[in-house]
């Protein structure tokens, strides 16, 4: 429940006695569910994580904050800031350490920005894919940004602002190769799509652009991210065709203690829904990651 009494939808394993590693909160991205997670989830249950993971308010199965069921919208992304504070200092306190934060694509970008405004303390943070830029801008994202409150004068903020399929809803054929190719992991979102339809989303508002580009700003701002301390796995590809690799690299060298782990052309969007071999990899670099930055606690 969020402070305003909202309904956020969130999924605990509890984690194994004998065995306790520490805590994971994991955030997913734009028009995600943490239906597509679940095997991660569990792979760090196993590994003695107790885990949590929670929708964004306004999608899954969080409800909606625009005006129809399949349109992603929000009036700023500092609502998502203050649910995710609200939650992390709940979660904190009925958990053991070490604490960690992992988000992917646009759930990296609310994470770090959380982070950044110092609401969060985790002692270690992952990022996959981590919206940080969008794939294919040609232009300075303070001159995006004026084109998106440009198009917010010209309709509803709430109305979609890229075109998904012909038929609300449904799942363009196309969309599988921004994301993974692993065609089994594809599936299995399909599979959940079908059973849940709430959990369907489609494009992101121009007002949710527009507050994207708002947010990427803040963050971006001088000094911003260089007075982060935590220590900060970046995993990104030069293969993404949803975020900018560029700036997650970018974001990298500005962390003091950021580090990157870099995929090419064998990976995808949702790295952590890949074939095994780079799914493999991403796992096993975040389980050193964290041995060495967020070690058990004795």
């Amino acid at each position: 429940m969020a402070p305003d009494q909202y309904a956020i939808r969130r999924i605990d394993w509890p984690g194994q006695a004998a065995s306790l590693r520490g805590s994971i909160l994991f955030l997913p991205g734009r028009g995600d569910c943490y239906e597509k997670y679940l095997e991660t989830l569990e792979e760090w249950h196993r590994a003695g994580w107790r885990v949590t993971a929670s929708d964004w308010r306004g999608q899954a199965g969080s409800g909606r904050l625009g005006t129809d069921a399949v349109t992603g919208h929000v009036d700023d992304f500092s609502r998502w800031v203050d649910d995710l504070a609200h939650l992390w200092a709940r979660w904190k306190a009925e958990t053991p350490g070490p604490h960690i934060l992992i988000g992917h694509s646009m759930g990296g970008h609310l994470v770090l920005r959380t982070v950044a405004e110092q609401r969060a303390d985790p002692d270690a943070v992952v990022l996959s894919a981590p919206m940080l830029g969008f794939f294919g801008s040609v232009l300075p994202v303070s001159w995006m940004h004026r084109v998106a409150k440009a198009m917010l004068r010209f309709g509803d903020p709430a109305r979609p602002a890229w075109k998904w399929s012909e038929k609300p809803g449904e799942v363009p054929a196309t969309r599988v190769a921004l994301l993974t190719h692993d065609a089994e992991r594809y599936q299995d979102e399909l599979w959940w799509r079908e059973k849940r339809p709430e959990l369907v989303m489609g494009p992101g508002s121009w007002g949710w652009v527009e507050r994207a580009y708002e947010s990427m700003r803040l963050l971006y701002a001088p000094g911003t991210l260089e007075a982060i301390r935590t220590p900060v796995l970046l995993i990104g590809t030069t293969s993404d065709r949803l975020v900018d690799m560029i700036a997650i690299e970018a974001a990298a060298r500005r962390l003091p203690k950021g580090e990157l782990l870099a995929f090419g052309k064998e990976a995808r969007h949702e790295i952590l829904r890949e074939v095994d071999a780079v799914r493999d990899r991403a796992m096993n670099a975040i389980a050193e990651f964290l041995d060495r930055t967020a070690p058990p606690k004795v």
